[in-house]
Formats: structure tokens, sequence, C-alpha cells
């Protein structure tokens, strides 16, 4: 629900109904992934896509039926169709499960302290029942960055306990994911599935080096929605007016900087120095961290080098495993920008398990289904 979260906050803050339908399971090659939603109000307004297209009427027409009608919340699935050509379903051949619900903002104060929370830009979890007793199916519990909960309603307090913790580690990895609660007298004696929907803070990228490519990969970083940090110690080059892009320029030791900065699971470390009096060191310390990725710019024959240096000041083997070097994928490229590309492309399928195989030679779905990692940040 969060790719319509300002609509939906609007229509909260008016007090206007609407049905909500949200992707909560998707198989094959559906088009959008899990937590996507399309809604539509009282006066048939809507807003976002569950498909790309192809069952959109589908969907619409369920919504203005849910919400005419006061039903309860209830779930479809659409799937490929060759049969009939006029038959919905998704063209790409794909399954998706669709729970469609109407929410009343008056009734639902929990779902408008979320909305409230994403619009001020606060990191936020909607954890939404999608699976489970009549009675609780569509109910949500709202979690903020501090771990705050908001809505007693949905169920017992060890209930609401067991979902914000595990909302919570999702929250601080960042990543919307399902989660499985209950079927126990500890918990709740009914098994609820829940997903959680997350707007984290930005991701970091920090980047080590105040060179031509640092200002390609800033840009293509801030494109990505990373917060961007740009350092180097060489204060006549680490300056903002040559990094319009960073979210901050910093003229410090590079491993110094990284020693007091804050990182976690998804930040992205990107060394474009090769310069072994910069390298060393902050190497030595990025490899250790519980970050998501960390690569070096340079040729086989410097990363080799680069390596023998690590390996002397003491750099296990598993920590050097994780090197990205030379940093990017093999797209050819040769100016900065193109460099950039190869840089984030890399990054990219890192975090989501790519193989970086172009789409023509793999095989099996197109889009990937990551499981988030649950790394704590770090102060």
């Amino acid at each position: 629900m969060l790719n319509i979260a300002d609509t939906l906050h609007t229509w909260c803050r008016k007090a206007r109904p609407f049905a909500l339908a949200t992707v909560v399971q998707v198989s094959g090659s559906a088009p959008l992934p899990v937590g996507t939603a399309l809604a539509v109000d009282d006066d048939g307004n809507a807003v976002g896509s569950i498909s790309g297209g192809c069952v959109e009427g589908a969907v619409y027409e369920l919504c203005q039926q849910v919400l005419a009608s006061d039903e309860p919340p209830t779930r479809a699935r659409f799937g490929y169709s060759d049969d009939d050509a006029f038959a919905v379903g998704l063209t790409c051949g794909g399954e998706l499960d669709v729970l469609v619900q109407r929410i009343v903002p008056s009734g639902s104060p929990h779902l408008t302290t979320a909305l409230d929370e994403l619009a001020a830009g606060r990191p936020t979890a909607v954890a939404q029942i999608i699976d489970g007793p009549g009675e609780l199916l569509g109910r949500t519990l709202c979690l903020t960055g501090d771990g705050n909960t908001f809505d007693a309603t949905v169920g017992g307090e060890d209930w609401e306990r067991t979902v914000a913790a595990q909302a919570h580690a999702l929250l601080r990895a960042g990543r919307t994911g399902r989660i499985e609660v209950g079927g126990d007298a500890v918990t709740c004696p009914e098994r609820l599935s829940v997903l959680v929907h997350i707007h984290a803070s930005r991701p970091r990228m920090l980047i080590f080096g105040a060179v031509d490519f640092a200002g390609a990969l800033s840009e293509v970083g801030r494109f990505l929605n990373y917060r961007v940090t740009v350092c180097d110690a060489r204060t006549v080059f680490a300056t903002a007016s040559r990094f319009p892009h960073a979210d901050e320029v910093v003229a410090e030791w590079p491993h110094r900087y990284l020693a007091t900065t804050e990182v976690d699971a998804r930040t992205a470390v990107c060394v474009l120095t090769h310069d072994a009096k910069f390298d060393i060191p902050l190497l030595r310390l990025a490899l250790s961290l519980p970050v998501g990725y960390v690569g070096a710019m340079g040729s086989r024959r410097a990363h080799t080098h680069r390596l023998e240096l690590l390996r002397e000041t003491g750099v296990p083997e598993e920590h050097l495993a994780r090197l990205r070097s030379p940093i990017g994928l093999d797209l050819g490229a040769h100016t900065p920008e193109e460099t950039a590309i190869s840089i984030a492309a890399e990054i990219v399928a890192h975090t989501h398990q790519g193989s970086g195989t172009p789409l023509t030679k793999a095989t099996g779905p197109i889009h990937h289904r990551t499981s988030p990692s649950l790394a704590t940040s770090r102060a």
C-alpha cells in the first residue's frame, strides 16, 4: 500500500471511505511485488496499480462491490488464461492473490497513524493480517522506527508483541515481508499470516574517493534512492560543488569516517580511491562490518596486490570473500557514467540475489523473491 500512501493519507484526512486492494501473494512472473496496492474511493476515483493493467478492471469492480455493500475483506486470485482471449488474467503468465477490504478512516485510527508517520517521512511498518480468522482479516498494526506500536484492538498483548518484534526486524532491514505467527497457546490460538509493509529510511551509499567516477556514481545512487556520502581525505577535492548529487561530502580519512558513521545491512560501500594508503585500512574495517555490499575499483592486478596487503594485516579469508573487486558488472564500460551504471547494476543484483545474466539467456521467473536480511544497524 505504500505505493499510494500519499493519496490514502489525503483520503483519511478527509474521512473519505475507500476500498483497498493489496497484492498479498505472487508466483511466476507477476509484474508487481507483494504489498503493491490499488484503491478506489466512494466517488469511483482509483489510484495505484497491481498488475500493470491486465486485471485492473476486474479488481476495480471488486473494490466497488466491497465498498458499496460493506462486505468483509475478501481474497481473489488472478492467473494466466489462454483459453479465452477475453478472460481476465495475467498475460505475463504469473499468478497473484489480492486482498480487498473496505476502509473507513474514522474506524481505522491505526492506519491513519501509520499514514501520518509516512507523510512525515519517518520509518514505519504497517503489519496487515492477510490470512486467518475472518474477524481479524485485514486488521493492521502500526510500528514506528522507535519501536512504538498502535491499535490494541487486533489481538492480545502476546500477539502484538510477537508481530511487533518481527516487524521491527523487517523495518531495520528495510524490506517488506510476510511473517507467520500464532497457532499455539503462547501467542495466538489461530495461525495468522501477516504482511508487513515497510517504509524505511533511505539506504546509504558510501563512496570513498572524490574522483570523476564518484561524481557519476553519486548521481546514479541518488536516482536509486540511496543517501549518498562522498568521502576523501583531500580537502581540495572533497567539496560539495564537485558532487552536487551527493547528500553530504566529507573531508576525512576514509577509515576514520567509516568507524564513526552509521551503517546497516543495506549499506553499500564503494571504494574508488585505488590507493593503498586509503584502501587497506578502509577495506579492513569495511569487510568486518555488517554492511550489504563492499566493492573496490582497480585492475585485476591491483586486486591481487590488494588482497596480499589485506592478508598481511590479518584480514581473514571469509572477510576477503565478501569483497567485490574489480567493482561492477562486465558491461564494457569506459566512461565514468558507464562505470557508474556497471557498479550500480552489481549492487542491485547483489541486493536482490540476481545473477547479472542477460534475461534473454536466463531461465525461470524474471522477478526474484528475496528474503530480507535481518541484520541490525550499528550506531
